[in-house]
């Protein structure tokens, strides 16, 4: 298994440097093809405002998100050209409520989307749906990279929060590309279980399996000693200067077919390491 075909999607220029450049990293350690999605955000809200001035406030608003998809994909044009892979960049609008449909229809056709960190000072709120669409209705891994973060083309230490549940075990398989290249992966395991048939050997079978895939892997048995599982994690990945964590997504909400989770979310806003993450 590898990655042939990146997807990146931009909607906010002061984060489309970073963004694309991570996202060629990991294209050109894969040998793979890079799409980058430039998306002008409509932010109307329909039936909003009154009858007489829907039209021409719908109007302005969509050139005005065109006319932002515009110049983000001749600003990622500009930025490919100083790197040697093959890419392409098509660019679009997208109402904010549904974005995430747009994303999704793009994602499931790539092996890998490469995004900026959802959370944090100047970023938008429509990053939280792309990530969303990605995963969810996209049904694809998506790797969140924080802004200040250097890109690597292969991380050499890799942190894998385990649990033991299906979304973790699927972001570990979706990630094997990346830790059969690694120099070191920790399997961490965070109060593991008193009860059950791997309580006398947390993440061994995990092991096992990754280590017929070249994998070297260990484990890493740790306390909750801090109120949030994702802040243990998080000192854990600085404590062994990862570079790349993997964990599985969680969505749950009786009103939206998909949420990025409480446990997902808190990582997520604290990152300060590429979060690869599979639903």
């Amino acid at each position: 298994m590898s990655y042939k075909t990146i997807l990146t999607v931009c909607t906010d220029a002061d984060l489309l440097n970073s963004t694309l450049d991570h996202a060629a990293a990991v294209a050109a350690g894969h040998d793979a093809h890079l799409d980058v999605l430039c998306l002008g955000v409509d932010r109307t809200q329909t039936g909003y405002y009154y009858a007489g001035a829907n039209a021409m406030v719908l109007q302005e608003t969509l050139a005005r998100a065109t006319s932002e998809a515009e110049a983000l994909a001749e600003a990622a044009r500009t930025r490919m050209q100083a790197h040697d892979l093959r890419w392409s960049v098509e660019s679009g609008v997208a109402q904010l409520a549904d974005i995430g449909r747009h994303v999704a229809a793009r994602a499931r056709f790539a092996d890998l989307v490469v995004l900026p960190k959802p959370y944090g000072e100047g970023h938008g709120i429509e990053l939280e749906p792309v990530v969303e669409g990605a995963l969810f209705e996209g049904q694809v891994p998506v790797l969140v990279t924080p802004d200040d973060v250097t890109p690597k083309v292969a991380p050499q230490r890799i942190l894998i929060g385990w649990n033991e549940s299906a979304e973790a075990l699927r972001a570990v398989r979706a990630a094997l590309p990346l830790l059969v290249q690694a120099d070191a992966v920790h399997v961490v395991v965070v109060d593991p279980p008193k009860h059950g048939p791997n309580r006398s050997d947390p993440g061994g079978a995990l092991s096992a399996w990754m280590a017929r895939h070249g994998v070297r892997a260990e484990i890493d048995v740790l306390s909750r000693t801090m109120p949030r599982i994702s802040d243990v994690m998080q000192r854990h990945a600085i404590d062994v200067e990862a570079d790349l964590l993997v964990m599985g997504a969680y969505g749950h909400s009786r009103f939206r077919e998909a949420i990025l989770g409480g446990a997902t979310r808190n990582m997520l806003e604290q990152a300060q390491v590429p979060v690869f993450m599979a639903h």
